[in-house]
C-alpha cells in the first residue's frame, strides 16, 4: 500500500498491510527545518506515514488566531480595533483591546507577563489567553451581537489564497502519495478563549441561553471556513477540541451544547466525501458515545498516561470498526522523558490494546524538544514500531 492508502484504509477501519505511524503533532521536527514540504520530506525519510496539512501550509498563523491556522480571519469594515497599555511600576502591564462594533464593544484585558509570546499586542483567541486574561471578550449575552461582527464568512481575498497555497500542498502530497488534511475546526476551545474557560463552564450551569448561542454562532463560523477547506480536496478535516471532554463538560453538556454542530459538520465534511478527525487528548471516555453518534471516522490524541480516564482497550472495545484511534504512546512522558525500554514497552502495548485495524501510533500529542536526544528516543519509538508493525507484516 502507499502511504496514502494506508492512512485511508486505517481511518475507515479498513484492512492495512501494516499499522501506520504518523505524528499527529511534530513541533521538534519542525523547528529544525525551514519549509513546510521539508518538513514533509524528512517525515518520509524516517519511514513515517507523513500528512500535509493545508491549515498550516497555507496559512501565515495570523497572529489573530495563531492556534486556530487556516484561513485567516478579517475583520469587516465597520468594526474598530482599538488598542492601548497600561504601565506598572510593580506588575506586568496590562494590555488592552477593543473591538467597537455596531451592536456593541467587546473588551480584552491581558497581562503582559515576561512569557507573553505577542509583544504589545492581544489576539482575538489563543490558548496563552487563557491564564492571563483579567478580561474576556464575552461576559454576558448581550456581548453575542458584537461577537457575530467579528465571525464572517471568510474574505473572498483571504479564501482565495488558500486555495491556491493548498495546490501546493497537495502537489507535494501527490508526489509523494500522502493524505492531506485540512481546517482546523473548532468549537467550545473557541468558547473558552472568548469567554474563559472556568467562565465558560459556569455559564453552562447558570445562563444556558449564552452557552446554547455562542455554541450556534461558533458552528456557523466554523462550517463557512469548513467549505472553503473542504472545496480545495482534501482527504481529512481536523477539528481541535482538546477542551471539549470531561475535564470540563459532562456528558449531559456535551449533549447539549456541542453535539448538535459537531453533528452537522461531520455531516457536512461527509456530503464533501472528507473523512472527520477529531482532536481530543483527555477525558475522552465519557463522550464517546456521542462523538460515535455524530459520526467522527477518527479520534486523534489517544494518551494512555496524561489522557484522564484513557483505557485504550475499552476504548477499542467501545468504538470497534465505527471509528479509527489515532496516537496510543505518550509524547512527553514516556517519549521526551522515559527510558528506551518504556518507549518499546508503549509502543507494545498501544498495537496490542488498539489492534491492527483502525489504528495509527503517534506520540501524543507533540514533541516538542528538539534536543539530540529527544530525537534518539523519537529513533526508538519509530524502530519498535518498524519491527512489531512493519516487520511482521512483511
Amino acid at each position: 500500500m502507499t502511504s496514502r492508502e494506508r492512512m485511508l484504509a486505517a481511518i475507515n477501519c479498513e484492512p492495512v498491510d501494516y499499522v501506520p505511524c504518523c505524528f499527529m503533532i511534530f513541533a521538534a521536527l519542525r523547528g529544525r527545518c525551514d519549509s513546510d514540504e521539508e518538513f514533509v520530506r524528512r517525515q518520509v525519510a524516517m519511514g513515517l506515514d507523513a500528512f500535509v496539512a493545508t491549515a498550516s501550509w497555507a496559512s501565515a498563523r495570523n497572529p489573530e488566531h495563531r492556534d486556530l491556522p487556516g484561513i485567516e480571519l478579517r475583520y469587516p469594515p465597520e468594526v474598530e480595533v482599538r488598542r492601548w497599555r497600561e504601565e506598572r511600576a510593580d506588575a506586568p502591564d496590562v494590555l488592552h483591546k477593543e473591538y467597537v462594533t455596531p451592536d456593541g464593544t467587546l473588551k480584552t484585558e491581558v497581562l503582559e507577563t515576561e512569557d507573553w509570546p505577542y509583544p504589545g499586542y492581544v489576539p482575538l483567541m489563543d490558548d496563552y489567553l487563557i491564564p492571563r486574561a483579567q478580561r474576556f471578550p464575552v461576559n454576558e449575552r448581550e456581548d453575542l451581537a458584537a461577537l457575530r461582527r467579528l465571525l464572517p464568512e471568510p474574505h473572498p481575498d483571504g479564501a482565495q489564497a488558500f486555495a491556491i497555497a493548498a495546490e501546493d500542498a497537495k502537489a507535494l502530497a501527490g508526489e509523494l502519495d500522502l493524505i492531506v488534511t485540512g481546517g482546523m475546526g473548532v468549537g467550545m476551545d473557541a468558547g473558552a478563549w472568548l469567554c474563559g474557560h472556568e467562565e465558560l463552564v459556569f455559564y453552562a450551569a447558570d445562563e444556558p441561553e449564552l452557552v446554547d448561542e455562542l455554541a450556534e454562532i461558533i458552528h456557523q463560523w466554523n462550517a463557512a471556513r469548513m467549505r472553503e477547506v473542504l472545496g480545495v480536496g482534501v482527504d481529512l478535516f481536523v477539528r481541535r477540541a482538546w477542551y471539549e471532554g470531561t475535564d470540563f463538560w459532562s456528558p449531559a453538556m456535551f449533549e447539549r451544547f456541542i453535539l448538535p454542530g459537531l453533528r452537522r459538520e461531520v455531516e457536512l465534511a461527509h456530503e464533501h466525501g472528507v473523512a472527520f478527525g477529531y482532536i481530543n487528548t483527555s477525558g475522552t471516555m465519557g463522550i464517546l458515545p456521542h462523538l460515535l453518534d455524530a459520526g467522527v471516522d477518527v479520534l486523534i490524541g489517544v494518551d494512555p498516561v496524561q489522557g484522564v480516564g484513557t483505557d485504550m482497550a475499552a476504548m477499542r472495545a467501545t468504538v470497534g470498526d465505527r471509528m479509527a484511534l489515532w496516537g496510543g504512546v505518550n509524547g512527553f512522558v514516556t517519549v521526551e522523558l522515559g527510558l528506551d525500554d518504556e518507549i518499546r514497552a508503549a509502543v507494545a502495548e498501544a498495537l496490542d490494546e488498539m489492534g491492527p485495524t483502525g489504528t495509527i501510533l503517534s506520540p501524543v500529542d507533540n514533541i516538542r524538544d528538539e534536543a539530540d536526544e529527544t530525537m534518539r528516543r523519537v529513533g526508538v519509538m519509530a524502530d519498535e514500531w518498524r519491527s512489531r508493525a512493519v516487520a511482521s507484516a512483511q
